[in-house]
C-alpha cells in the first residue's frame, strides 16, 4: 500500500508541477564550471564563497547549522536560491542567504545548482555521539526509522520514503535528498515547517513556508519535538544503499 501511495504522490506532483518532472540535466540548468568558481571563490563583495559555510566538499556543518549540499538535487537547489532571492524563504539560521541570493544573477543561480549537483561526496551524516557529548539533544535513530519508513498513520504523518525515496536518498528530480543530511539542519527545518503550518514567514522569520502545496508543513504540524529529533537522528545516518546492493542511486 505504501508503494502505491508513493507512486500516486509522485504522479500528482508531476501533474501539478510539470516543470519539475521534465526539468533537464544539470548541464542544461547551468554551467557547472562557472558555478564552481562562485562556490569556491565567491563573486564580488556581496557573494562570499559558498564553501566558507558549506565546506569545500559540500558536507555542511552542525556547528554552523548549514546543510549538506553534496548530492543534492539541482532543481531543488535552484528553487531555494530563487526563493531566498525573492524572500519566499527566510534564512533563519545565519541570516545570510537572502542577501547572497539577491546578489546572484539568474545565470549564477543556475550555474551554482549545476555545480552542487556534481558534488558526489560519500554519504556521511552527523556524528551523533559527538553531538551528545556537546550536550545536543539527539533523538533515537531506530524510532526515527519507523517514521521514515512507515510514517505515523494514527497522527496523519506519511512515510518520508513515499516522497523522498529509500532512506531519503531523493526521488528523482522532484524531492530533495534528506538522507545523510546534517542533524542540526534537519531538526531546524522540520521545526520551521511545523511553525510555518500556522504562522507565515512574513510574520515570524523562524517559520518556513516555501514548500510545494504545503506538503512539508502538513506533515510537520503533526510531529512532536521527540518525533522530529528521532527522524532527524535516523536520516542523518541513513545510507542510500543496503548490503548486497551496492548500486548508488543515479540522478539524471
Amino acid at each position: 500500500m505504501k508503494y502505491i501511495l508513493g507512486a500516486l504522490c509522485a504522479c500528482a506532483m508531476a501533474t501539478v508541477y510539470p516543470a519539475l518532472a521534465t526539468a533537464g540535466t544539470h548541464e542544461e540548468l547551468g554551467n557547472a564550471d562557472s558555478g564552481r568558481v562562485i562556490y569556491q571563490n565567491g563573486k564580488g563583495d556581496d557573494v562570499p564563497a559558498c564553501q566558507s559555510c558549506h565546506g569545500a566538499d559540500g558536507l555542511g556543518s552542525d556547528d554552523m547549522g548549514t546543510p549538506r549540499l553534496a548530492y543534492q538535487v539541482d532543481t531543488y537547489i535552484l528553487k531555494q536560491l530563487k526563493d531566498f532571492a525573492a524572500g519566499k524563504r527566510i534564512d533563519n539560521t545565519m541570516s545570510a542567504m537572502n542577501d547572497i541570493a539577491k546578489a546572484l544573477t539568474e545565470q549564477d543561480k543556475k550555474d551554482l545548482a549545476a555545480y552542487v549537483h556534481t558534488l558526489k561526496t560519500p554519504f556521511m551524516g552527523s556524528d551523533l555521539d559527538t553531538l551528545r557529548e556537546n550536550d545536543v539533544k539527539v533523538g533515537v535513530p531506530y524510532k526515527g526509522a519507523e517514521i521514515a519508513k512507515f510514517g505515523l498513520p494514527d497522527h496523519g504523518v506519511p512515510a518520508c520514503k513515499s516522497c523522498h525515496g529509500f532512506n531519503g536518498r531523493s526521488a528523482g528530480r522532484m524531492y530533495p535528498a534528506i538522507g545523510g543530511q546534517r542533524y542540526a539542519y534537519l531538526k531546524h527545518e522540520l521545526e520551521a515547517f511545523r511553525l510555518g503550518a500556522t504562522t507565515p514567514s512574513s510574520e515570524d522569520e523562524a517559520a518556513r513556508d516555501n514548500d510545494y502545496a504545503a506538503q512539508m508543513r502538513n506533515v510537520a504540524k503533526h510531529l512532536t519535538d521527540e518525533d522530529i529529533e528521532n527522524v532527524a537522528a535516523f536520516l542523518t545516518g541513513a545510507k542510500p544503499v543496503v548490503p548486497g546492493n551496492p548500486r548508488a542511486p543515479v540522478h539524471m
